[in-house]
């Protein structure tokens, strides 16, 4: 790696509840910032563009890519295949870019035990109840009803590692939220830790797991 090197930031969240999202929008606000593009054998929703939100690639491709050794991680999420490149990666690193990750815990996990040399910073992001949450994903009209309860029967366990992460957020005003996550960013960058209201974080998660 080069002198001048760049941090990795993950942001994970369970489904609806804004990775993404704010993903977009710290790149958006931070000119350093570029997004790391998942490969994935999961079909494009509407508005979803190739090489933009996803690498979007058959599974046959996708193992090929397994057996090159070519991710930092991947992870099977509900029957489709969703993995990060790493050339890519470390390219952005050298140049002393901070990269964004959109990734489940299981690629975060894959990530805080291979990554040995970068700074890395783990973020995550918690809706304010299962009822916003369920809205969310009704409303954000890209999933059928199976899929929406297929995500809220596994958001508990999704919840349950909140502890692996360096942060966690809640997002209950998405512009809040974001300048929350944003400050977090900031102070990293700076090589100091951002002091957040961990007992509201533990209270919270109490209410969405009972």
């Amino acid at each position: 790696m080069s002198e001048k090197q760049g941090i990795m930031f993950i942001l994970s969240s369970p489904s609806g509840a804004g990775k993404t999202t704010m993903t977009k929008m710290l790149a958006a606000k931070n000119q350093n910032c570029e997004i790391s593009i998942s490969h994935t054998t999961r079909k494009p929703r509407i508005n979803e563009n190739n090489g933009k939100d996803y690498h979007f690639i058959n599974r046959k491709q996708f193992e090929e890519l397994i057996n090159k050794g070519s991710f930092f991680e991947y992870a099977t999420i509900f029957g489709n295949l969703y993995g990060t490149l790493r050339d890519p990666v470390l390219k952005f690193l050298n140049l002393g870019k901070d990269v964004l990750f959109d990734i489940d815990w299981q690629g975060t996990q894959q990530l805080k035990k291979i990554i040995k040399n970068i700074k890395l910073v783990a973020i995550f992001i918690l809706p304010p109840s299962t009822k916003i949450l369920k809205s969310r994903l009704v409303n954000r009209d890209q999933d059928g009803k199976q899929l929406v309860e297929q995500r809220m029967k596994i958001f508990k366990e999704e919840v349950l590692h909140w502890m692996e992460y360096d942060y966690v957020v809640i997002n209950d005003d998405l512009n809040i939220c974001f300048e929350q996550i944003n400050s977090i960013v900031d102070c990293e960058k700076r090589g100091k830790k951002y002091n957040y209201n961990i007992m509201h974080v533990k209270k919270t998660i109490q209410n969405l797991i009972k």
